[in-house]
């Protein structure tokens, strides 16, 4: 079968391709094979299109900051009804989004000890790693369904990176034989609530302080993410002392790396929301 695929096709891969991705994230043996032999009984469609067309699913995930099968290395080739599909089976589907089971298993109340060391590596920068050609492709998917604000509503997934980097920031300064520092670490957010402009107050070894914003993705690193007003004057009024750890690809292998003001020099502001007053 050739030309476009239709809407029941494009159902069909992408709810299988969920299925798939569901034993790939659990570690739980699937069959490629056996898998695209029902798409195609399903579809009409050929082996080669159903695997390229999971290519295809994986580049939509992508760009939406999602989890994608690794084997299926993401193609950008994509109609834009693919991309209506995947929104469509998130939104009947809203628990995958609101999955944390990965993160509260690595979580310091989780029962499984300390967590593994965090890997901080260098910024995605065009100065320290320039952009993929479809970077472009991937704002756009990232900006019509607002990933940024819909990371920044899981309440779940935001804590369980800030736990997670608190972690990461007594482990650091235990291994430095600064216990007494350890011990002073505040968890800001969680004791004081929001709006201090940083959720972790931590320290270097020396003793200097470390106020750390933490903005957590389940998807890639260069996925957007939100920051607040007072965010970013907390961020200019203590420069020196200021970070923000980002923290991507959080449910399987988290990594991170930190920004330190003037965050333009890093990233691009965008302000998505005003605030509205009669006159």
């Amino acid at each position: 079968m050739a030309g476009a695929w239709t809407d029941e096709q494009n159902d069909a891969i992408v709810a299988d391709y969920f299925a798939m991705l569901a034993d790939d994230v659990a570690g739980r043996p699937y069959n490629k094979a056996e898998r695209n032999r029902a798409v195609q009984a399903s579809t009409g469609r050929t082996r080669g299109s159903i695997e390229y067309k999971n290519r295809n699913i994986s580049a939509v995930l992508k760009g939406l900051g999602e989890e994608w099968i690794a084997g299926y290395r993401p193609a950008f080739n994509f109609q834009s009804s693919l991309e209506v599909a995947v929104a469509r089976w998130l939104d009947r589907n809203p628990e995958w989004l609101a999955r944390t089971t990965r993160a509260a298993a690595i979580s310091l109340g989780s029962g499984y000890g300390e967590p593994p060391p965090l890997w901080i590596g260098p910024p995605p920068t065009h100065s320290n790693a320039p952009p993929p050609e479809e970077l472009e492709q991937m704002v756009v998917i990232a900006r019509k369904y607002d990933v940024g604000a819909r990371d920044a509503r899981n309440r779940a997934l935001g804590r369980a990176g800030e736990e997670r980097v608190l972690a990461h920031e007594r482990s650091t300064l235990l291994a430095a034989g600064r216990t007494d520092l350890a011990r002073q670490i505040r968890w800001v957010s969680d004791v004081d609530g929001d709006g201090a402009g940083y959720d972790i107050r931590s320290f270097e070894p020396d003793g200097r302080e470390r106020l750390i914003e933490v903005k957590t993705t389940n998807g890639w690193e260069r996925t957007p993410f939100h920051i607040t007003r007072n965010e970013l004057a907390i961020a200019e009024a203590y420069r020196d002392d200021w970070l923000l750890v980002r923290l991507w690809n959080f449910a399987r292998d988290p990594r991170a790396f930190e920004l330190r003001p003037p965050l333009e020099a890093h990233v691009s502001l965008m302000a998505t929301s005003y605030q509205a007053s009669f006159l």
